[in-house]
């Protein structure tokens, strides 16, 4: 069913921020965080990165539904750089509660 919101169950879900070629950071959102990456640096991730390669895995954080990831996502990317460079570093950072998550990478 089209927009389906339905969990598989065992299906671990991950925010990500890579560093791109250029020194810019995207946020993105996946089930499987080394294929993600790959497929980033194949040219097949994102529209942004396609034109920022390489891009090199900065800071990952599992969480328990694709829904707190979606969140967790948005969340991160309305942060400045500056405090995404702090959530890099391991700084706590001031987020939304349904954003928070622990970090994985």
């Amino acid at each position: 069913m089209l927009g389906s919101r339905i969990e598989v169950p065992g299906v671990e879900w991950y925010v990500y921020i890579v560093r791109c070629g250029d020194g810019s950071l995207y946020t993105g959102t996946t089930h499987s965080l080394s294929q993600r990456v790959a497929a980033h640096n194949a040219g097949r991730g994102g529209r942004y990165t396609r034109a920022h390669l390489p891009v090199t895995l900065e800071a990952a954080w599992r969480v328990e539904s694709k829904a707190a990831a979606l969140t967790m996502e948005a969340a991160i990317k309305r942060l400045g750089r500056p405090t995404k460079l702090r959530l890099i570093s391991g700084e706590r950072v001031a987020l939304s509660p349904a954003a928070c998550a622990k970090r994985v990478a």
